[in-house]
């Protein structure tokens, strides 16, 4: 059954601009173990690219209650273009600079911020919401395919051959991505955001503080937040060691690098696929623990078995927990929060979630000096395992239904 042309054309957009990142998700740690092998400096580039949900995400979400949602991820997608344009003129004059991989990527990271939360709100302007597990479950199986799958086997592949062909292809999908958002229909801000017409500096700031009340007050979306952050905490703690860890002890070539890492990305998007149907009969609070514990269950296997063919399978597993998660905290989201405070609470949720990608990737590099990557991911695992015992058990499926019926009514109750 589709979705509509108009939902055809976000999830072509975010396709194309999911293939760039999949390729720079392959290309970039393999440019940057050709300059150097200190763990850090490796694992610093996510803190390079997710820095920017620090700085700019609140604003981020203002923007996409204020303006036109299709242009913000038009302009976001061009400036990704842009920014691995230019790595490409570098590498094309033969200057291998870390400093420059590291620019490319914090100006990709930037326009992130603008593009990823603008699509999110998207959705419920396109589909009914009997429709948003079905649309969401297509946009992350369509994103967990090409980003971790396709795009880091072609990303590994076009690297072996040229960095100027992998890097080149990543600045075009990045400006195919624009030229589809561009193709959607305008998106202005709601008539319940009064503030819409108003760009004043204090009415910015008041309209940010607005939207980050209203996620904070939410206590079902912080607790969301708070096992989300957890788990993407010490996802970025291992992920960023994971290129030593891999092309190191457990000893698989470059050329092969991609191949390893997409694989768990089919895990997504089976988990995406089948979110529709295994959210509603386990319940989005059983999912929540799956999303924290069979990961940290990945990290002790990754960390200790040296076996290829395990690891493979528990980073499998973990991604279609991790999949299913998504599913269900995008819909909680989309289906309580008002469309005219969307983008700002989807700013404040990202904030907490994202938010911890580069402290995560910062802590992965210490302890990766310092223990080696083999013993930081048994801590990672540990350490996540705590955080469910502490965040998840607070985040019932009695609780997800309780808070929809309240919006439900809420939302009655104004039409009224």
């Amino acid at each position: 059954m589709t979705l509509g042309r108009n939902f055809t054309k976000l999830w072509w957009s975010q396709g194309l601009s999911n293939l760039g990142d999949g390729l720079v998700l392959a290309a970039v740690p393999l440019l940057a173990v050709t300059m150097t092998r200190d763990p850090l400096l490796v694992a610093g580039l996510s803190v390079a690219q997710f820095l920017p949900w620090l700085v700019f995400t609140l604003p981020a979400g203002a923007l996409a209650d204020r303006i036109d949602r299709r242009l913000i991820m038009v302009a976001g997608n061009l400036v990704r273009a842009v920014g691995f344009g230019l790595l490409v003129l570098t590498l094309v004059a033969d200057v291998r600079s870390i400093a420059v991989l590291y620019l490319a990527v914090f100006l990709a990271g930037t326009a992130e911020t603008l593009v990823d939360n603008a699509a999110l709100t998207v959705p419920p302007r396109l589909v009914q919401r009997a429709d948003l597990e079905r649309a969401n479950g297509r946009l992350f199986a369509t994103q967990s395919a090409i980003n971790n799958f396709i795009g880091p086997t072609a990303g590994a592949a076009l690297f072996a051959m040229s960095a100027v062909m992998v890097f080149s292809s990543t600045a075009g999908l990045f400006a195919l991505g624009a030229l589809a958002a561009f193709m959607l229909p305008r998106m202005m801000p709601t008539a319940t955001d009064t503030s819409g017409d108003k760009h004043t500096p204090g009415e910015v700031v008041r309209s940010i503080r607005e939207g980050w009340s209203y996620f904070w007050n939410h206590r079902l979306l912080r607790r969301v937040a708070f096992i989300s952050g957890s788990i993407n905490l010490f996802s970025s703690a291992t992920g960023g060691l994971l290129v030593l860890l891999v092309t190191g002890p457990l000893g698989v070539s470059a050329s092969w690098y991609g191949l390893f890492i997409a694989i768990p990305a089919v895990g997504a998007v089976l988990g995406s696929l089948i979110a529709a149907r295994v959210v509603p009969a386990i319940g989005g609070g059983l999912v929540t623990w799956l999303a924290a514990l069979v990961p940290a269950a990945s990290y002790v296997v990754l960390g200790l078995s040296g076996s290829i063919v395990l690891s493979e399978v528990v980073m499998f597993l973990a991604a279609v927990a991790t999949a299913l998660n998504q599913i269900v905290v995008s819909t909680l989201r989309q289906a309580v929060v008002p469309d005219g405070l969307l983008g700002r609470v989807t700013a404040g949720y990202r904030l907490i979630v994202l938010g911890a990608v580069p402290v995560g990737a910062l802590l992965g590099g210490g302890l990766g000096r310092w223990l080696g990557p083999e013993t930081t991911f048994v801590v990672c695992g540990v350490g996540l395992t705590a955080a469910a015992v502490v965040f998840a058990s607070r985040v019932t499926t009695r609780a997800l239904r309780e808070a929809e019926e309240t919006a439900r009514a809420e939302a009655s109750e104004a039409v009224a």
